[in-house]
């Protein structure tokens, strides 16, 4: 890797307490695979060597608002997350019971999050980054390259890396500061998604890699 902060920033998506808390309504599918790969604790030393580093942090996070409810046809994971009120908000300007809830950030994550620089855009309310405004924020700060975490792996990752490809940005994704969910049917999330890092990203990488990058600049 080569990180510079003048061109380079990470991307972490839907770092939520519904999808990397063992309180969050997802922990069941997801919480093998979050704790054996220390995400949070990765994601964590991500966030720390980046702000030491004065590189720009992004946060691309997922809302459900009450009118989405109206939505009149959705995917399998789609109608599970209304089904369990995932990423569930009062509404788009209402932060009443955010707080706390499944779609507020890790306790972790928030002196990080709320330090008054990083950039949290609007959210995505599918998988991607189409429905929301992150290319935008990231084009107009000459962002050029992205190291890419978070939340799921195979779903919401996975969207954002193949956009941001296709949007032209080089994009590392960091293995081991994701995680995926298993399913007694669907399968395991996390392997799929590996395997098609490998052939999309421009890199795979390990949260040792990342901070090793950014502090021997």
């Amino acid at each position: 890797m080569n990180c510079n902060p003048a061109d380079t920033a990470v991307v972490f998506i839907d770092p939520q307490n519904d999808v990397l808390s063992p309180t969050g309504k997802n922990w069941g599918a997801v919480g093998a695979s979050v704790t054996e790969n220390q995400t949070v604790e990765n994601m964590v030393k991500i966030f720390k060597a980046a702000k030491a580093a004065k590189f720009s942090v992004f946060i691309s996070p997922h809302y459900f608002y009450p009118t989405d409810r109206a939505w009149t046809f959705n995917g399998p994971l789609e109608a599970d997350e209304f089904a369990t009120g995932t990423f569930a908000r009062t509404g788009a300007l209402n932060l009443s019971g955010f707080e706390k809830s499944g779609a507020d950030w890790l306790d972790e994550f928030k002196p990080f999050i709320e330090d008054g620089e990083t950039i949290v855009v609007s959210p995505h309310k599918v998988f991607g980054p189409q429905t929301n405004d992150l290319t935008l924020q990231l084009r107009k700060r000459n962002v050029q390259k992205v190291v890419l975490g978070g939340m799921l792996a195979n779903m919401c990752v996975e969207s954002h890396l193949r956009d941001l490809i296709e949007q032209g940005f080089e994009v590392s994704v960091v293995a081991d500061a994701t995680a995926g969910p298993r399913h007694p049917t669907w399968g395991d999330g996390y392997k799929a998604a590996l395997i098609n890092y490998a052939f999309l990203a421009h890199a795979v990488v390990r949260t040792q890699d990342v901070v090793d990058s950014m502090t021997r600049r």
